[in-house]
């Protein structure tokens, strides 16, 4: 299994990655991107120092200084770039993954994401053609800078709230600690805390909000303390996704987060765009063009995410897997913005995000179904294309969508995983029973 993914690098420790293999990364990632300063940032995995160590070392064997900002969010590493002004950034983490992973998210400067399609299948070719003796090209510098206090007051510029509100906070023991910068009693949002001390080992749960039984901590405070929180929000592992649950505890999906979202910015920037992943609801291109917005969609991945925003000059995107970017953080993640925009929405109104919730829930959507398949995705890609190209609008966006909105009442996206030999499949329709028999109809051809 190669530790070169489409979006990162990223591997068990000690068995798919070590030291000596960040060390020519690094070197490689010098060479590949011709940067000369460069943001390191690490999260709180047991083995993020001494990785971190390699890499900066593998940096100034290149001739690149390093800007150490130590402890960090990934949303704190791309305000970092940006900020400081560097040719790139690295961000040593395995995200969500549980304690044994690590690997790391590399950026150009002004945090353009490095993908497998723009430079990470190159790096990996000249890291594999590099010998274990390379002698070092130059002598770089190491340099500690602590970003936290700018950071915060950066992300508090979001801030808005015309009453006090009080949320509930998981940080899963993760990443989402250095994230608490951002909240000050200040601004009106104050916040109670589930394990929130650093522990690379997450002993309490992974730190991973789009596994629900992850979010059952934060739902049971919630609901032991009625009236108490007008929301609770779930940090995963570099805190670049987050989870929100209700007044009521309960689960909100993140496509509803993502129509809610863009209506309030929509207030103070009509007739931007505002980008929903592909499986989202129908809600959400519907929300954002009733506010008198652009609704755009964008393909799965946050590299592909990020282009489109830069191409359309969009304000916000929001993508089903708790991603939200906005133009106002170099048009990358931050989950400590998007809890102040639902902070923001639930300020201003007399009804409880519940309530706010409640007329988004129009149409039944399946939820993500994976199937593992002998046959190949690419051949089940093709039938499907072939089998709906006369009776809806077909497209290749990301896999293969088939829009019958206006005469069936559905539509459905089927693609394939990165990283798994699964076939997977959303769809939603205007009521449950059009979307169950169409759910039912593509799984027969997937699974045929």
């Amino acid at each position: 299994m190669s530790i070169f993914k489409a979006y990162d690098i990223r591997g068990v420790y000690g068995q798919d990655l070590d030291e000596g293999i960040f060390y020519k990364i690094a070197r490689a990632y010098a060479r590949f991107a011709q940067v000369k300063k460069v943001v390191v940032a690490r999260d709180c995995r047991k083995s993020s120092d001494s990785l971190f160590a390699a890499f900066a070392k593998g940096l100034v064997d290149e001739g690149a200084d390093v800007i150490d900002v130590g402890l960090a969010s990934t949303p704190m590493s791309y305000f970092a770039n940006a900020s400081l002004k560097a040719d790139g950034s690295v961000m040593i983490t395995a995200s969500h993954n549980t304690k044994e992973w690590n690997g790391c998210k590399l950026c150009k400067a002004n945090a353009v994401p490095i993908s497998g399609a723009t430079g990470i299948k190159d790096i990996e070719a000249i890291v594999m053609s590099m010998p274990d003796n390379e002698p070092p090209r130059g002598t770089g510098t190491v340099t500690s800078v602590d970003i936290s206090k700018a950071y915060g007051e950066h992300v508090r510029k979001f801030a808005h709230l015309a009453r006090p509100v009080k949320v509930a906070m998981d940080f899963a023991n993760g990443m989402g600690i250095a994230e608490s910068v951002a909240f000050t009693e200040q601004d009106m949002l104050t916040h109670d805390d589930l394990f929130g001390e650093y522990d690379g080992d997450f002993p309490n749960h992974d730190a991973n909000p789009l596994h629900t039984e992850t979010l059952k901590d934060l739902q049971k405070l919630i609901k032991a303390n009625p009236g108490k929180y007008a929301f609770g929000v779930a940090f995963d592992g570099d805190a670049d996704r987050a989870g929100f649950i209700d007044e009521k505890g309960e689960i909100i999906p993140m496509d509803f987060i993502t129509a809610l979202i863009s209506q309030d910015l929509l207030k103070t920037n009509p007739g931007a765009v505002c980008f929903y992943d592909l499986r989202s609801t129908k809600m959400a291109e519907e929300t954002i063009a009733a506010a008198g917005g652009r609704p755009m969609m964008s393909r799965v991945g946050h590299s592909f995410i990020k282009e489109q925003m830069r191409q359309n000059d969009a304000i916000f995107a929001g993508e089903l897997s708790g991603h939200y970017y906005f133009k106002a953080n170099s048009t990358a993640e931050s989950s400590s913005m998007a809890t102040y925009a639902l902070a923001n929405i639930v300020s201003a109104s007399d009804k409880p995000l519940s309530e706010l919730i409640a007329p988004l829930k129009k149409y039944s959507q399946s939820g993500e179904i994976n199937t593992k398949t002998v046959t190949p995705p690419a051949e089940i890609l093709a039938k499907i294309k072939s089998l709906y190209a006369d009776k809806a609008k077909v497209f290749e966006l990301d896999g293969v969508s088939v829009d019958a909105w206006d005469s069936e009442g559905y539509w459905a996206n089927v693609r394939m995983s990165n990283t798994e030999p699964l076939v997977r499949l959303n769809l939603e329709g205007k009521t449950p029973a059009i979307m169950e028999a169409k759910r039912d109809e593509f799984l027969a051809i997937i699974r045929a």
